[in-house]
């Protein structure tokens, strides 16, 4: 296990993780928001006589597939574009169907059926990720690093700083406060990435005394790497701890959320 002897600054309040959050998860004012699969099918809402544009993230659409109805004035329109790669779809308010359905293959070479029902009156979006190119990008961002143990490191730096990590899944675990005499330990965030998952712990100091932080590390077995934001803590002060491990440890239950151990060193 590598520990960080340096202190690392305060990070991760809730109104940063919400960001982070939002940041990975969907893009701002999103009208629909749906994570799909290759070859999946995925449902939505359509508008009836306005335009909805369908997005995909970190991806763009190559290809559009449809079957013309034969009657022009009871058909729908998809219009790629070419620039972004989005696509837009367009229902006149004389289409007679409830639904629409086509095939879109993305450039990353997805294929992804949609099946949607027209019941919008407004323009609108429908912002589509697949859980595939985030692991991608995680593991691209982990595999920068020469060791798996420097990977470990930085992902404490990005923690500590609010970073948002391309590919990790970033949320708030906001434990139930766990007690080791005059400490309190309570587990406030998770990163997830393609093999590393890291976890953000706010540290309270409830005794009388002063509590030696940097005497004495205890971090769940298989932890790859473990840091405080402070070496020590007067009374009533608080810090964060920082810790990476790797999915398989996890799995096998030799560490995991909300069992950071710390002992309580107060003199």
């Amino acid at each position: 296990m590598t520990l960080l002897s340096r202190p690392f600054p305060a990070a991760l309040t809730s109104v940063a993780l919400a960001i982070a959050t939002a940041a990975y998860a969907s893009p701002a004012h999103a009208d629909q928001f749906v994570e799909a699969a290759d070859g999946a099918a995925i449902d939505c809402v359509l508008a009836r006589g306005a335009l909805t544009r369908i997005a995909l993230i970190e991806d763009g659409f190559a290809n559009v597939s449809k079957m013309a109805s034969g009657f022009p004035y009871n058909d729908f329109e998809v219009t790629h574009e070419p620039v972004r790669g989005d696509i837009y779809v367009s229902v006149p308010l004389q289409y007679a169907s409830a639904k629409v359905s086509f095939f879109a293959t993305s450039s990353a070479g997805y294929v992804y059926k949609f099946t949607c029902r027209v019941e919008g009156e407004e323009a609108s979006q429908l912002f589509v990720t697949n859980p595939a190119l985030a692991k991608s990008q995680a593991s691209e961002w982990e595999g920068a690093a020469v060791t798996r143990d420097e990977a470990a490191i930085r992902l404490i730096e990005a923690m500590a700083s609010d970073g948002v990590l391309p590919g990790f899944r970033a949320r708030a675990e906001l434990s139930r406060p766990r007690h080791t005499d005059s400490l309190e330990v309570q587990q406030v965030a998770e990163y997830e990435g393609a093999e590393l998952i890291g976890q953000a712990f706010t540290l309270r100091n409830l005794g009388p005394a002063l509590v030696d932080l940097a005497g004495e590390r205890e971090a769940p077995a298989g932890a790859l790497a473990f840091a405080y934001g402070r070496n020590s803590l007067e009374p009533g002060e608080s810090t964060q701890a920082f810790l990476v491990f790797t999915k398989g440890s996890w799995s096998k239950g030799r560490c995991g959320p909300g069992r950071l151990v710390l002992p309580d060193r107060s003199r």
